[in-house]
């Protein structure tokens, strides 16, 4: 007869490498500086379509500068806890986030998909990247790229990465998620919540192949404190990048 200890250790044991989250229904990796690589290969999500999600919610104890040490012997565990309020909400000034990929393909060509020049990209053409839109306020949906991995072989590498706009908050405003929703296999996480004031881009995951063959996720979470041109040139991708502006709304 088989303990209730015994079973937990052999179902823990299918993913002992990785801090997880979530429930049956939710079942996340989320990948570490410890723990930053995974195989989309040995997961068996290495096909179909890749959604590639990017969601952020404010924090206000950074937006307005309030501190909790008032309530901090009533609740001490309130001070690492900022409360967090819509990005939308009125007398809030918005961290507008964008999601963007750097893509170099097989054939030797290469690019970016951005909402900056509404380069959104071809799912079923190449770069087999496609960008579904601009979200400015943080909703739930966030901004999400979809990759069409039916086409793994033609592409060489991809760099997912996230920049903020002069004149808006900087990144510690916001706790950032990209989520990894593979059409098999379980979902993948990457925090992007480190204080980085200045900061205007971060590299956030890289995808390529190893020399395996396998297609692997890799975490980067590396800010840089200028744009797509400071991105190219530590990952030496060897675009030409001109100035752009975002227009108001």
């Amino acid at each position: 007869m088989v303990s209730l200890w015994e079973n937990w250790r052999q179902g823990m044991g299918k993913w002992p490498k990785f801090d997880t989250v979530g429930g049956p229904s939710t079942y996340a990796v989320e990948l570490t500086k410890r723990n930053s690589v995974l195989s989309l290969t040995k997961q068996g999500s290495d096909t179909g379509s890749l959604q590639v999600n990017l969601s952020w919610r404010m924090r206000s104890s950074d937006v307005t500068g309030r501190a909790y040490r008032g309530s901090s012997l009533r609740h001490p565990l309130r001070a690492f806890k900022p409360e967090v309020v819509q990005a939308h909400t009125q007398g809030v000034v918005n961290v507008d986030l964008d999601l963007a990929c750097m893509y170099e393909l097989v054939d030797g060509s290469k690019g970016v998909v951005q909402p900056l020049g509404k380069l959104f990209g071809d799912f079923h053409a190449p770069p087999f990247v496609k960008l579904t839109g601009d979200d400015r306020f943080g909703s739930p949906s966030g901004e999400t790229i979809y990759v069409n991995l039916d086409h793994k072989d033609e592409i060489r590498r991809m760099l997912f990465f996230v920049y903020i706009y002069d004149n808006t908050p900087a990144f510690d405003r916001a706790n950032a998620l990209l989520t990894l929703i593979p059409g098999n296999g379980i979902r993948v996480e990457v925090a992007v919540d480190q204080h980085a004031p200045q900061a205007r881009s971060c590299a956030v995951l890289l995808m390529e192949h190893d020399n395996k063959g396998d297609l692997v996720v890799r975490r980067e979470v590396r800010y840089v404190y200028g744009f797509q041109s400071e991105l190219d040139r530590l990952y030496g991708w060897g675009l030409q990048w001109g100035r752009g502006y975002k227009s108001k709304i």
